[in-house]
């Protein structure tokens, strides 16, 4: 006679449904308070605080795109570019704070023993009856009405440039390209013979006219818009029955706006600085920018009987810097806006 077989505890973890599984293969519930092999239930947690703890440690060679590895080579790079930009401004600032011995008998880069700065923006701003002042008036009508005539020219162009198809695109695209790899020391001359047929010499318009013309910036607003305003977009707008100009002001400008603020400052940077177009546009006094006229006082100690006023050049120059470094922080919000567009994929 053989022995029945005895059947196996199975871990209910392991059954099937309690509706199809028979009742002879559900383990036997454990008592409560006794762990396996009658252990209690605080042996587990005793023998886990007695086991050391290990850490696991990621090796220092081990670097993610958050924290990558220094490079040492690529920090001197940029210490030396960061000592090449500041240098010259650190240069400026301490000789703007020196009068005309004290910055001929002390170091350029250090301090005289009487500081000046005061003094010398007054004399600045009062020499030759305030000829300063005229020169930088004339300075900003160039760049209000030349920069900023350029950037909405070039906001408008790269804007129909990029979301119009009409019959020669591709020529105007030809045309711009060359423009822009044409530099404009080379048309100063035959802008100055047009300009003098026309009779506009030794006026405003002869250095305003020509700062209108930016090719760089209505090429870069062409590339900018293509990408920034999306054609569905301008489309939705249509269908609901807005117009051209509105859609453009209320819904392109705002998407535009870190190209427009881009374009300006280039422009803006271009026309404050200009030098060579004044030089052979402008011989009135009344009528010189910055650049000339700063040019002029140095010149002025280089004449017989001539007053030397390096000072005054000096902080005169300090002086021409402020604006274009203030305008740069009131914009830098608008162009920093920009600078991720497209980064995240949505």
């Amino acid at each position: 006679m053989t022995t029945p077989p005895v059947p196996v505890p199975v871990p209910a973890s392991a059954a099937t449904p309690a509706a199809s599984a028979p009742a002879a293969f559900t383990s036997t519930p454990v008592p409560a308070g006794r762990g396996p092999a009658g252990s209690s239930p605080s042996a587990a947690p005793s023998a886990a605080r007695s086991a050391p703890k290990r850490r696991v440690r990621t090796p220092r060679s081990v670097r993610t795109p958050l924290s990558p590895r220094p490079s040492i080579p690529l920090t001197l790079v940029t210490g030396l570019v960061l000592v090449y930009t500041l240098l010259p401004l650190a240069w400026l600032f301490i000789n703007a704070t020196k009068d005309q011995k004290g910055l001929m008998d002390s170091s350029g880069l250090w301090f005289a023993d009487d500081v000046n700065l005061w003094d010398n923006i007054t004399r600045t701003l009062s020499y030759d009856d305030g000829a300063f002042v005229r020169w930088l008036l004339n300075t900003l009508l160039y760049v209000v009405v030349g920069a900023g005539g350029a950037t909405v020219l070039a906001v408008l162009g790269g804007y129909a440039l990029a979301k119009f198809a009409f019959p020669g695109r591709r020529a105007v695209f030809a045309v711009v390209i060359g423009a822009v790899a044409v530099p404009g020391t080379a048309l100063a001359v035959p802008t100055f013979l047009m300009f003098s047929k026309m009779g506009l010499t030794n006026t405003p318009w002869a250095v305003i006219i020509p700062s209108l013309i930016s090719p760089f910036g209505l090429y870069l607003m062409w590339v900018f818009a293509a990408e920034a305003v999306p054609t569905e977009l301008l489309e939705a707008a249509r269908i609901d029955g807005s117009g051209e100009l509105r859609t453009f002001f209320r819904i392109a400008l705002p998407l535009l706006m870190p190209g427009t603020v881009t374009v300006l400052l280039f422009s803006m940077v271009a026309t404050w600085n200009n030098y060579f177009l004044p030089l052979i546009m402008i011989k009135d006094p009344d009528w010189y920018p910055l650049t000339l006229g700063l040019n002029a006082w140095n010149a002025q100690a280089q004449t017989a009987g001539g007053e030397p006023v390096f000072d005054l050049i000096v902080t005169g120059s300090l002086l021409t810097i402020v604006p274009i470094v203030a305008v740069f922080l009131l914009l830098q919000r608008y162009w920093q806006s920009g600078l991720a567009a497209g980064s995240v994929k949505e």
